[in-house]
């Protein structure tokens, strides 16, 4: 597995970056890494890395670069203060807009037929955003926070979506999840898993145990939902 860093294109003659993780052994799919509100951190290259670890080229593109490009933030006082800060200035239709742009080069990568997307707390939002959105094949949105604020747009949930969220999470309470629960639950594309005894970011900071058995959960669903041949690229 090596890593990279590509430029996507972002029309206009602009540009942002992407970590991009590559597989030993590639599969044929993509995933899109979707960041948290403290930029495109180790956590979120090692999500990354965990996915082409599985045969995925694996891409997480930095959705802060208008407002603050290059962010990686820890959980310190202070940088929760600066990631709430950079949260208010960012634009979630350009946001969604950046992830179509980034499938797009997914898309566009030698032998990938599939592309899936996996985001984790705005990134979860924003994966919610994309399934009703965007042309990806299938998107994961752990612990997505603010989806109740977007339901709107559950009728518009065209692509199999599949929604973790710990039920310990005080970002997205009982109440929350059942808002969610209700909007989505006449679509058969869409489900929601709940983590009993997980906190909000059990993805990346959790137990061991519960994220491996996400993750294995998430590998299935991929499995299940991205297409199956590979395209005639070359």
């Amino acid at each position: 597995m090596t890593s990279r860093i590509d430029p996507i294109d972002a029309g206009g003659g602009q540009h942002f970056n992407a970590y991009v993780s590559l597989p030993d052994q590639p599969n044929g799919h993509a995933v899109l890494v979707v960041q948290e509100i403290f930029g495109v951190t180790p956590h979120i290259r090692e999500v990354a890395d965990r996915y082409a670890r599985d045969g995925y080229l694996a891409i997480a593109p930095d959705l802060f670069w208008r407002v603050e490009p290059g962010l990686s933030l820890s959980h310190s006082k202070e940088d929760m203060q600066r990631a709430f800060a950079v949260l208010e200035k960012f634009d979630e239709d350009l946001g969604v807009q950046d992830l179509g742009a980034t499938l797009a080069h997914a898309r566009a990568q030698p032998g990938i037929s599939g592309v899936g997307l996996v985001g984790m707390c705005l990134g979860g939002k924003l994966a919610y955003l994309a399934a009703a959105r965007l042309p990806v094949d299938a998107s994961i949105a752990f612990y997505g926070v603010g989806i109740e604020k977007k339901l709107d747009e559950a009728g518009d949930l065209k692509q199999p979506l599949l929604m973790y969220f710990g039920g310990k999470d005080r970002y997205a309470p009982p109440a929350v999840r059942a808002r969610i629960e209700a909007a989505t639950a006449g679509n058969p594309r869409v489900e929601v898993r709940v983590y009993e005894e997980a906190d909000h970011g059990f993805y990346t900071r959790g137990a061991a145990e519960v994220i491996a058995s996400a993750h294995a959960e998430a590998k299935a669903f991929f499995a299940q939902h991205l297409p199956t041949t590979v395209g005639a690229k070359s």
